[in-house]
């Protein structure tokens, strides 16, 4: 019975999340705003509300902090593992270099935020492992690097767009009005949300009748399922030729994933969230932080054409680096 749980949810997280995508989309083409910055803020906070609900009603309503953290970072890993799918779906070339290499600073600031969250694990019982009421101190490092990092890359985007251009009678989403977009897009986000707190408590079933641990049952299920939104928009973009705006939301989902560290440990009222969690979730959050780094270097090198025929050299070490994260949290004693 908690598996047909499970479906009925992903289902849900699925359709709304393919709803708010494109009505996020059109808001976006009627704000004028650049597609990088779009992908790497507000599209991504839009795919990234059912990894803030879950971990946040993980920790503060089914007390389980792991499976929280678990399935943050196992976002995290979920979300770079898409850069291989949309390299096999990209017949142009090898996609990350079909993109600007601005989104290497993106990268750089999710492996900061990341460092930072594994710091406050391994430092639980030093200085940097104190909380300031209830909420550790990394939790607050994490939130002010993260708002001043955005407030750079804004000022940088802003720059390059000084001048928008001009509104055309061709746009794609001419025949929607704006409010039209915020208002079914906010139906969407409600959908999402009463998903995100079911299948937190799905979760917990799910780690209970399984024996599996809460670590495991975050990084690999919650995981997968709260990342289908930030799939299903990368997917479609790349389709629509919008690779920078598909790139920038995957690593725009990532530092606002750990950025809902912070909002957790305020739910989570009991003691600082990463000084209760088991120290396997370093494993994961190192994982994530190597495929970031090989994605920095892709989009660094910018290969001309594709390795391997269908997908370029990192397409496989990311799929394989996701599969030991995977792999290394389910060999982890349960918590």
């Amino acid at each position: 019975m908690v598996w047909l749980k499970l479906l009925v949810c992903v289902a849900i997280i699925l359709f709304a999340g393919t709803k708010l995508a494109f009505y996020g989309d059109a808001i976006a083409e009627k704000t004028r705003l650049g597609r990088l910055w779009i992908g790497l803020v507000l599209i991504s906070i839009v795919t990234t509300m059912p990894e803030l609900v879950t971990s946040v009603s993980s920790a503060a309503l089914v007390d389980s902090p792991d499976q929280a953290l678990g399935n943050l970072f196992g976002s995290c890993m979920f979300n770079l593992t898409t850069l291989a799918v949309i390299d096999v779906i990209c017949v142009a070339g090898p996609v990350l270099s079909q993109v600007s290499p601005r989104h290497a600073l993106s990268g750089g600031v999710g492996i900061v935020l990341l460092g930072v969250a594994i710091a406050g694990i391994l430092a639980a019982d030093t200085v940097f492992g104190e909380a300031v009421g209830w909420v550790g101190i990394p939790s607050f490092v994490i939130l002010v690097l993260y708002l001043g990092a955005t407030w750079l890359i804004f000022r940088r985007e802003r720059r390059l767009h000084k001048h928008p251009a001009a509104p055309s009678p061709g746009e794609q989403y001419e025949h929607i009005s704006t409010r039209t977009a915020w208002v079914r897009a906010s139906l969407a986000s409600i959908a999402i949300v009463g998903a995100g707190i079911w299948l937190a408590f799905i979760g917990d079933e799910i780690a209970a009748a399984t024996g599996w641990g809460s670590s495991f049952v975050g990084s690999l299920f919650l995981a997968i399922t709260t990342s289908l939104p930030e799939l299903t928009l990368v997917v479609a973009a790349v389709r629509l030729g919008a690779v920078d705006m598909a790139v920038a939301n995957i690593l725009g989902a990532n530092m606002l994933d750990i950025l809902v560290i912070t909002w957790t440990d305020v739910a989570y009222t009991e003691d600082p969230l990463l000084s209760v969690v088991s120290s396997s979730q370093v494993i994961t959050a190192a994982v994530a932080i190597a495929m970031t780094l090989l994605a920095i270097v892709a989009i660094r090198q910018r290969p001309e054409r594709k390795t391997l025929k269908v997908m370029n050299w990192y397409a496989p070490v990311l799929v394989a680096l996701y599969i030991f994260g995977a792999w290394a949290s389910f060999a982890q004693p349960w918590t």
